[in-house]
């Protein structure tokens, strides 16, 4: 592969980094709302999508409602809710013809670095653009801002423990994230490790059609806690009969909203209630007779860890079939043909799926430098769950753990605009959080989850209050970021000489 240095610098007002629904989403608001400034998105892959291009596992699909993990301003027609990754896919490339962005988006633009000069009030980014034939070349464009929709995990690697004897199993070891094109599951024994959404989503997918699996058992440590949901909504599509695509849309988004914040507030408030009403759906749609404690009974309370969806209930139904099964046990070797318990028993096996997470990266990994300084974000603290505490001019999508990712970054993109138009009124060209002196820290996932544990140490912190407590409400958070786009812990700045917006 050849590698080529460019003189040429570009310079921007705004960059988006990543063109997943975050980056997609950010590139339409900004475009509307924002006409007067010069933006581009670079994308690291050959495809937009992000996650919903990446992975390529059986039966990849979102595990929140279409109606708000899409767009406001772009309705989800579809009659699943909870959709496959290839209609995600559509939707956003939708999107981006629909407003005429297809033009904004580069592919193979790695950015690598990311400098910023006070001095100056720019950002340069280094980034390495590869053409079709291989060549990359290393590219620098300066931008006023930058709006990181990177995502919150590597792309490059899942997260895969050390197993002992990994090397003696002679079948086939695969990670989700890394699902090989061709794999032919057909009528073989499948063990998958782990029990999120992803192994919820892969045991009933694997045995579905021409090519299923002859069994596949889903290895837990620990139990999950999942629960049913229609995969098809009937009020979304009376509401839209009713009321046609856009207000029908809008009225269903209205209803989730405050419904997926009653289930949390319900499950958070009073567990022991949530625990039966999980439980008691468990036992109606799994055999007479199940073990349903000592497989779906976690030691943990709902929403303590995501709560896992499986829609129409089809993960308990290949149970009931008798095609897929549960194991909760630990792990003490691979061995030749399988896996060896600690019970003793011995799971026999031809593919072994390590469905053990993800790790932790938030901006791809890349180092961040002000003013010659390398950043340790993991010293930053979030402000209003969108900027970080000594870095200028940067901004980050993260969304919701508890509720679809997408909502709070529609108010993120909000507030991203008010703040612009705040600065050019008033003649800023550098914005920055100041933290205060002795902030108590958090982390800045509020998830017991295995891979928000091992995350924390990479990713920024929260404090115990706003504005530098991360919210996972879009209730609050609409009242948060749609004030006042400042406070006392907002630092403006401007150049000594101020540029044109375009050089």
């Amino acid at each position: 592969m050849a590698t080529e240095v460019s003189a040429t610098v570009e310079e921007l007002d705004v960059v988006i980094i990543g063109a997943g629904i975050s980056g997609i989403g950010a590139a339409t608001y900004f475009s509307r709302e924002l006409p007067g400034k010069s933006l581009v998105v670079l994308e690291g892959r050959a495809d937009i999508g992000g996650t919903w291009d990446l992975f390529r596992y059986p039966g990849i699909r979102s595990d929140s409602n279409l109606h708000t993990f899409g767009y406001e301003f772009k309705p989800w027609l579809h009659e699943h809710a909870i959709a496959d990754a290839h209609l995600i896919k559509d939707y956003l490339q939708e999107t981006l013809t629909e407003n005429r962005l297809t033009d904004l988006v580069r592919f193979r633009h790695r950015v690598v670095g990311a400098e910023w000069s006070t001095e100056e009030g720019r950002w340069t980014l280094t980034v390495e653009a590869t053409d079709a034939d291989g060549t990359t070349t290393t590219k620098s464009i300066r931008a006023g801002w930058v709006f990181a929709a990177t995502g919150y995990y590597r792309y490059d690697e899942g997260y895969s423990p050390q197993f002992p004897g990994r090397e003696d199993f002679a079948g086939t070891v695969v990670h989700p994230q890394h699902w090989p094109e061709g794999l032919d599951y057909t009528g073989k024994k499948v063990v998958i490790i782990g029990s999120g959404a992803t192994a919820i989503t892969m045991v009933p997918a694997m045995l579905k059609g021409p090519g299923a699996a002859a069994h596949v058992t889903m290895l837990q440590r620990t139990p999950t806690y999942i629960a049913s949901m229609p995969r098809v909504d009937s009020v979304a599509l009376l509401l839209t009969k009713m009321l046609g695509d856009k207000r029908g849309y809008a009225a269903t988004r209205w209803k989730n909203i405050w419904l997926e914040r009653a289930q949390v507030l319900l499950l958070r408030r009073f567990p022991k209630v949530g625990r039966r009403l999980i439980r008691r759906d468990n036992v109606k749609r799994l055999p007479v007779g199940y073990d349903v404690d000592k497989h779906f009974n976690p030691p943990y309370n709902p929403w303590d860890q995501r709560l896992c969806l499986a829609p129409d209930g089809d993960f308990f139904d290949v149970i009931k079939a008798g095609t897929a099964s549960v194991a909760t046990d630990k792990i003490v070797r691979f061995t030749d043909t399988g896996i060896l318990l600690e019970s003793g028993e011995e799971l026999p096996a031809d593919i072994i799926v390590t469905a053990t997470g993800l790790n932790m990266q938030l901006f791809s990994g890349m180092p961040i430098v002000v003013d010659g300084k390398e950043v340790d974000i993991t010293q930053s603290y979030a402000y209003r769950g969108m900027l970080l505490s000594g870095i200028p001019n940067w901004a980050m999508a993260i969304g919701y753990t508890t509720s679809s990712w997408t909502l709070k970054v529609s108010l993120m993109c909000r507030y991203f605009i008010d703040l612009l138009k705040h600065m050019d009124a008033h003649g800023y060209d550098q914005a920055v959080p100041v933290a205060p002196s002795g902030l108590e820290s958090r982390p800045v996932m509020d998830l017991q989850s295995g891979y928000a544990q091992r995350g924390a140490k990479y990713l920024p912190k929260q404090g115990p209050a706003a504005p530098w407590r991360v919210a996972m409400s879009y209730q609050e958070d609409a009242r948060a970021l749609r004030g006042p786009v400042f406070d006392e812990h907002l630092s403006f700045g401007r150049t000594q000489e101020r540029r044109p917006a375009h050089v």
